[in-house]
């Protein structure tokens, strides 16, 4: 009888690190959101400025994630895991330190660069130590704790501005980070990726490309669509974008994205599924936290502990859902994940509409809500991973990471855009009124992302052998093993 496989050490010591590592670059997406009345009063700057502490992360976030997947296939994922890990524990310093607005948007600026580089790395990491068994389990776990680091955001910034400073929302990073550091160093194994060659050409097109089309979809609602800035911003990435997929298929001699991992269906399918669930549900939540306070009349704090039967759920749910994965397949899970998420935010339009509220009456909702977030998490990292050679999964995971942090601006942009054109911040019905047809543009737009992992191929039974098992030698994920996913 063969003993099933079980998370050994080195595998227990990967996941807690790079879970950890992951929930510190997640959380510092919405955690500043919170205390920015604080940071205004204390180091003055205008709403642009305010503005800009939040997308400076992002922006270099989003950009810079394919490029830290792949220093790390060039140079090694543990020593570049170190280095953003490192880069991001200083920023985090910076940010608390910073005695003016303007140095506080620099060091902002750096802590996306750090998360960045060590993000996409995490994904990776794990599934090099975690035996094929078992990744199901533990990309659960990974993914249910960097789910709640986002959606928590909120409410940790609140809480830590309410009851101690702004400052501390990055105080708190730099003792998790010096921590992490040595541990690393220590306990993760090395990998390097398929090729030693860094291609410089499609790196620089991949990252300027994504810039103009952050930078455009994050200016967009405040300085206007039409703006020479933002038209400039979006057609140039676009323009950039083109020019890299062109490349990589005709040029590059070691493409840093080979373009055939998308003839793979789960590959395309699941990437398309991840861009459309972070933009229905970054968008959401970025309006509902809002409602919670504008409407409900909650403090920072107390909306974020309403929302906890909606962010805790991933740490519930997310661990559950990645073992049974393990034994059926991620498509279906993931299916009904998205399935769940888009029924949840339309029904919240539902109860929300007319102005009124009722939190009683939310609570249902959330909770289908949380549920159907936990259910997308885990499974789909799996299915990403899966879809690729095993040394190519770093690039793989920096393009599903790059194309979330695209769908979550692109839904904060979007779903302000219709809450603007329909409602606003006047009166509780006023913002109904302008929240109730975000959230159904946000349920479709999940919707249409539970369709996009329906054409994931099926898994052909329990035991059949995941496409990430291809190596040299063997098929490759995209072709024959890609079917078995």
């Amino acid at each position: 009888m063969t003993e099933k496989p079980v998370l050994g050490r080195t595998a227990i010591w990967t996941l807690v690190i790079v879970s950890a590592a992951g929930f510190m670059a997640a959380l510092d997406n919405l955690v500043v959101t919170t205390a920015l009345p604080s940071i205004r009063e204390e180091l003055g700057g205008g709403l642009s400025d305010l503005e800009w502490t939040v997308s400076a992360y992002t922006l270099s976030f989003a950009v810079l994630l394919m490029f830290g997947a792949a220093l790390g296939d060039r140079f090694g994922r543990r020593r570049i895991f170190l280095v953003g890990l490192a880069i991001f524990t200083a920023g985090s310093a910076g940010a608390a330190l910073s005695p003016e607005i303007g140095e506080l948007i620099a060091a902002r600026a750096v802590q996306g660069v750090g998360a960045a580089v060590m993000m996409p790395l995490t994904l990776t990491l794990l599934t090099a130590a975690v035996p094929e068994a078992k990744r199901g389990l533990a990309f659960g776990i990974w993914s249910g704790v960097s789910g709640l680091a986002v959606a928590a955001g909120p409410l940790i910034g609140g809480s830590l501005t309410e009851h101690f400073s702004w400052q501390w929302i990055f105080w708190v990073n730099v003792p998790v980070g010096l921590v992490l550091l040595p541990l690393a160093f220590r306990r993760l194994g090395e990998s390097r990726g398929a090729d030693g060659a860094l291609d410089v050409p499609g790196t620089a097109l991949v990252s300027l490309g994504m810039f103009g089309v952050v930078l455009g979809l994050i200016r967009g609602n405040p300085d206007g669509w039409t703006s020479p800035l933002v038209l400039g911003a979006l057609i140039g990435g676009v323009v950039l974008l083109a020019a890299f997929v062109r490349y990589e298929q005709r040029v590059a001699a070691h493409p840093m994205l080979p373009m055939r991992l998308f003839r793979s269906r789960t590959f395309s399918a699941v990437n398309a599924a991840s861009l459309l669930m972070y933009l229905g549900m970054f968008g959401s939540i970025f309006l509902i936290s809002q409602y919670l306070q504008g409407v409900g009349g909650y403090s920072p704090q107390e909306a974020g502990i309403r929302m906890l039967p909606w962010t805790a759920m991933p740490l519930l749910v997310s661990p559950i859902a990645g073992i049974v994965s393990d034994r059926i397949g991620g498509r279906p899970i993931v299916v009904a994940g998205l399935a769940l998420q888009a029924i949840g935010l339309a029904l919240f339009g539902l109860v929300a509409d007319g102005g009124g509220f009722d939190y009683a009456a939310q609570v249902p909702v959330i909770v289908i809500c949380g549920i159907g977030m936990s259910l997308y998490f885990g499974p789909t990292a799996q299915l990403v991973m899966a879809s690729v050679r095993p040394k190519e999964q770093g690039i793989a995971s920096g393009a599903n990471n790059a194309l979330r942090e695209v769908g979550g601006a692109l839904g904060v942009a979007v779903l302000s855009a219709v809450f603007s054109a329909q409602g606003g911040y006047e009166s509780a019905r006023s913002f109904a009124d302008g929240l109730v047809p975000a959230l159904y543009v946000g349920a479709a737009a999940v919707g249409a992302g539970a369709f996009a992992a329906a054409l994931i191929p099926r898994r052909r039974g329990a035991g059949a052998a995941v496409a990430g098992r291809a190596a040299d030698g063997q098929p490759a994920a995209g072709r024959a093993g890609a079917a078995r996913v």
